[in-house]
């Protein structure tokens, strides 16, 4: 991450290739895809073919420029990824599926058969796991499988998944998480990546929703609280799985963003040293929030909603109906015993985890900004940590301020995630007009531009706030609030440069203005 001569160094890995070892040298700078393909060839196999590296323990290495280098005595091995076996597979399957229609017979004991299938896919899936089935393979068994849970759901009256997908569509149509097997593998983070992860400047976009579902992971790991909370590590995959699957395919509000800022999350927890000041609960409520924010997100917005008078905003009277679906999501998810990572707790622990973190999922409403900003204004110069409302009011600074942290980063990041959040208010902004609703002019693609967008944001939003931050946490200054105003400079340059170019065709050639050159 630093700017030392040596970061430019390329990396060398060694390979045990039929019992000999091939040395394999790439920049740091490739992509995943062109480290792939060189080990495909330095190994002889196939191009194209899917493979997994391991090492001399037999732990997945993760094919990335990060991953860690090795020496000749701790050789790396290129393994194809392994496609028989499916027939036993099906076999297994099979078998399942048997038992589970003959306790289903048992038209009386429906209640008993819905745990007694649930338990049976808990053993499935673990089984599945350690013996490292691809979902594909699997894919034509768990939708028999979906099927006969629907077929149980219809005719004994229970509820065995609950509906976490909303469409917005003119279909109506409403899909359901699915019940995955953790089948994401185990990647191994290099202390390179570990290390990175705890800072402002992580690149987000070299990551696949794997390697993305291990970091969150990981996380999760690193600040205790699957220790402190008694997670099952299984039921935490699962979770994960679950929170993917309910992001939507966005140009903005999608998983990826999800990641974004439950990472700008964990790193602000280390530079601040929050886990000195703050409890192990207050860590999972802002750690659990980041990560379920803006779950189903459907890439309108609140003011979409309201206008259009959608079923999200009749639901909820018109107050904050995005972040009160987030919220719904979150624990609709959670309400899965398979995906309950909160299981091992008493209830009235998880009754105050669960108010806490719908409170800051509520508090991402930019609706809301310059309340909650003005209350931590009045606490910060004499803020206490022992003060439950001072807490509460920085935790929901801290979530504001990862949800719209993209300028804390570099440009070369945070540029890419303007051009999708602009192709996301364009989307929105078409559709008002051919409803003939309210456009908001930030939003109108005939009106916005790059600069145009961010200069108010950055100043009068990004800016203050992250300056008021700052009082509390001088250490942010260098490495989030300085690039902000870089930022600000950056744009405000690039607005002089684009009123430049507008003024001068209308100076040389006043005549094509017409009336709009003399306004």
């Amino acid at each position: 991450m630093g700017t030392s001569s040596s970061s430019y160094a390329p990396k060398t890995v060694y390979l045990d290739v039929d019992g000999k070892m091939q040395k394999v040298i790439f920049s740091r700078y490739c992509s995943p895809c062109d480290i792939r393909e060189l080990l495909c060839s330095s190994s002889n196999i196939a191009r194209n073919t899917a493979i997994r590296l391991v090492d001399s323990e037999g732990a997945l290495v993760s094919i990335d420029p990060t991953m860690p280098t090795n020496t000749p005595n701790s050789q790396y091995k290129v393994m194809p990824q392994s496609t028989g076996q499916v027939g036993d597979k099906e076999d297994m399957f099979q078998n399942v599926l048997s038992q589970v229609a003959e306790q289903f017979s048992r038209a009386f004991r429906i209640n008993e058969l819905k745990t007694e299938v649930t338990n049976r896919l808990a053993m499935l899936e673990k089984r599945v796991e350690l013996e490292g089935l691809k979902m594909v393979e699997i894919e034509k068994c768990k939708n028999d499988l979906r099927k006969l849970r629907d077929e149980m759901t219809s005719k004994g009256g229970g509820r065995v998944t609950c509906g976490c997908k909303y469409s917005f569509t003119e279909d109506g149509k409403k899909l359901s998480p699915r019940r995955d097997v953790p089948n994401y593998p185990k990647y191994t983070l290099s202390q390179e990546t570990i290390e990175a992860l705890k800072k402002p400047t992580f690149d987000v976009w070299h990551w696949e929703h794997n390697e993305m579902l291990s970091c969150l992971e990981y996380m999760y790991h690193d600040l205790g609280l699957v220790k402190e909370f008694n997670m099952n590590p299984i039921t935490l995959k699962r979770w994960l799985l679950g929170i993917q699957e309910n992001y939507r395919n966005n140009p903005f509000h999608n998983f990826r963003h999800c990641f974004c800022v439950s990472q700008m999350m964990y790193g602000m927890i280390h530079l601040c040293n929050l886990q000195e000041r703050l409890t192990m609960t207050d860590m999972c409520i802002l750690m659990t929030a980041a990560v379920c924010h803006d779950l189903d997100h459907p890439g309108y917005n609140n003011t979409y909603q309201i206008n259009a008078h959608t079923e999200l905003a009749v639901r909820y009277n018109d107050i904050s109906p995005l972040e009160n679906h987030h919220c719904a999501v979150a624990f609709q998810i959670i309400s899965m015993p398979e995906c309950n990572i909160f299981a091992n707790i008493e209830t009235e622990a998880f009754k105050h985890l669960r108010q806490a973190i719908i409170t800051l999922i509520l508090a991402t409403d930019m609706a809301r900004h310059g309340e909650i900003l003005d209350s931590f204004k009045q606490n910060v110069d004499n803020f206490d940590f022992t003060n439950h409302k001072h807490v509460t009011c920085l935790k929901l600074v801290l979530i504001k301020c990862c949800d719209i942290s993209n300028e804390v980063r570099p440009t070369e990041v945070a540029e890419p995630w303007l051009d999708c959040l602009l192709e996301e208010y364009f989307m929105q902004s078409d559709r008002e007009k051919s409803e003939g609703l309210p456009v908001a002019p930030f939003m109108d693609r005939d009106k916005v531009t790059k600069p145009t967008a961010q200069i108010g944001f950055i100043k009068f939003v990004l800016i203050p706030m992250f300056e008021t931050v700052m009082k509390l946490f001088p250490q942010i200054e260098e490495i989030m609030v300085q690039p902000l105003r870089d930022s600000r400079d950056h744009y405000e340059e690039l607005k002089q440069i684009d009123d430049a170019m507008t003024e001068r065709p209308r100076m040389v050639f006043p005549f094509r203005g017409g009336s709009k050159a003399s306004a």
